[in-house]
């Protein structure tokens, strides 16, 4: 068993009614934000549970795919669980990335945010795009990052100038030069990703880039039990 705490992220659209376990009152995993943290004790291979009668994702198109086996297995019994999520042996704090999948479940993302994994004042960068992308932080020689590959920068001045490029088809292209602000008293994760979702269009349809990118934030007085 572990014992941690868990914040849920819609990776799309808000996602309602989810429990850890099956236990507690419901929660939404809401679009590309933290939700409120939720203390979980239990099975590093947790189950999250959607009430019935919950409302489908909107704007989501059908997804085909067959379910995952193992998640197949434990709805043959208990078909409100609707996503798994493998947790870290001793972390204190797990993000969860919570995407529809297949037949009304979910696929999920988690990341460990334990303080040694996650510091204070530094910020991690996470490839969650289907391509190779290099990254240079503060002028420093840039690091290329494969999908789910994750490097740390440690801010100068509460600050981390960056640069990203992504590599089509064997050349690199440079998408963005930008800042993010990083306090000494934060927990910030830069998530470099490939969406269409609706939270990334401006009022006038226009999208920032070839990829899109998600900061979060968490303050000290909620990052630690």
């Amino acid at each position: 068993d572990v014992t941690l705490k868990v914040d849920l992220v819609g990776w799309g659209p808000d996602v309602e009614g989810l429990t850890l376990g099956g236990k507690g009152e419901p929660t939404t995993a809401s679009s590309f934000t933290y939700s409120k943290p939720i203390s979980y004790v239990g099975s590093a291979l947790m189950t999250i549970h959607q009430a019935p009668g919950t409302p489908a994702p909107a704007g989501v198109a059908p997804n085909t795919s067959p379910v995952e086996p193992e998640l197949a297995k434990l709805r043959e019994k208990d078909t409100s669980i609707v996503a798994l999520a493998k947790l870290p042996a001793g972390s204190r704090r797990v993000t969860v990335l919570v995407a529809p999948a297949a037949s009304g479940t979910f696929q999920t993302v988690v990341i460990d945010d334990d303080p040694s994994k996650l510091p204070f004042g530094q910020l991690r960068i996470h490839n969650y795009s289907p391509m190779k992308i290099a990254v240079k932080c503060n002028n420093k020689a840039a690091t290329e990052l494969k999908t789910r590959q994750s490097v740390l920068a440690p801010a100068v001045d509460e600050e981390v100038f960056y640069e990203l490029a992504y590599d089509d088809n064997g050349k690199w292209e440079v998408q963005e030069n930008n800042l993010v602000t990083v306090k000494k008293d934060q927990q910030v994760q830069f998530i470099v990703l490939k969406s269409d979702d609706k939270f990334f269009t401006s009022s006038d349809g226009s999208r920032s880039g070839f990829l899109q990118t998600l900061v979060l934030r968490r303050p000290k007085e909620t990052a630690t039990p």
